[in-house]
């Protein structure tokens, strides 16, 4: 019977119904405990527990993932429990609660780097660096970015690379290094160019446009405007009217 309800719980996941998918994993995880299987127990609270927290539902979510942590800690999973840690950091971060997410990446920190797993790593080190450039801790944000990109390298991961880029890039425009910002930037396009992500790349031309602008290099701005203004017609997106203002604002300056 848990088998049916975790099938049902991925389907309507799929669909995109997060009400009966969270009843389907109410249900699997039920059956879990009256089967006494801790690990398919585990299993089915991180998932009821991914769901709550897309749903938004931050206390039922950190109740699933704490329960989660106390069996994997039992079971010594050390990649599972740094694993739910990160879940946890994250948990707190949608929360708004970015104090209390600080503990759990650094315990995941630990675990990763014992368990050298260089990929997890990456991912980590921008999201604690994200969480630093929140509360304007520059130096701190710019170190675990840097981090985060040496790992990327590592194992090659090219997304990796063109977000932590351009987030280090939006880094150095909110602290007014506009030098540093286009290099990152730069390097962000070029590694969303290469990944085949229009949609992306036009997220990162428009902080480069903001560079120039502010520069007041025009001519710079109003390229990276264009080639914006012409991936939004393609894909439809939302920004459409405001780049289409920018950029109308920018030829009137010439």
């Amino acid at each position: 019977m848990s088998d049916d309800n975790k099938h049902r719980a991925r389907i309507f996941l799929h669909r995109g119904d997060l009400i009966q998918a969270r009843a389907a994993w109410e249900a699997a995880v039920a059956d879990d405990r009256a089967a006494d299987n801790q690990q398919e127990l585990s299993d089915s609270l991180g998932n009821l527990g991914n769901t709550c927290a897309l749903m938004l539902d931050f206390t039922t979510a950190e109740q699933c993932y704490r329960e989660v942590l106390g069996i994997q800690r039992t079971e010594r999973n050390q990649h599972a429990i740094a694993h739910t840690l990160v879940n946890l950091g994250n948990l707190h971060i949608g929360a708004d609660r970015p104090e209390k997410a600080r503990p759990y990446y650094l315990e995941a920190l630990d675990l990763l780097h014992t368990l050298k797993d260089d990929r997890a790593l990456g991912i980590l080190y921008n999201n604690l660096a994200l969480q630093e450039a929140r509360e304007r801790q520059w130096e701190q944000a710019v170190t675990s970015f840097k981090l985060a990109l040496d790992y990327h390298r590592v194992v090659g991961n090219e997304e990796g690379l063109a977000v932590t880029y351009s987030q280090l890039g939006k880094c150095f425009l909110d602290q007014g290094d506009l030098t540093r910002a286009e290099r990152c930037l730069n390097n962000a396009s070029e590694h969303y160019i290469k990944l085949g992500n229009e949609p992306a790349e036009a997220a990162v031309l428009r902080l480069l446009a903001t560079v120039y602008d502010t520069r007041h290099d025009l001519v710079s701005a109003r390229r990276c405007l264009e080639r914006v203004v012409s991936l939004d017609r393609r894909y439809k997106l939302p920004e459409f009217q405001a780049d289409s203002a920018h950029l109308t604002r920018l030829n009137h300056s010439a």
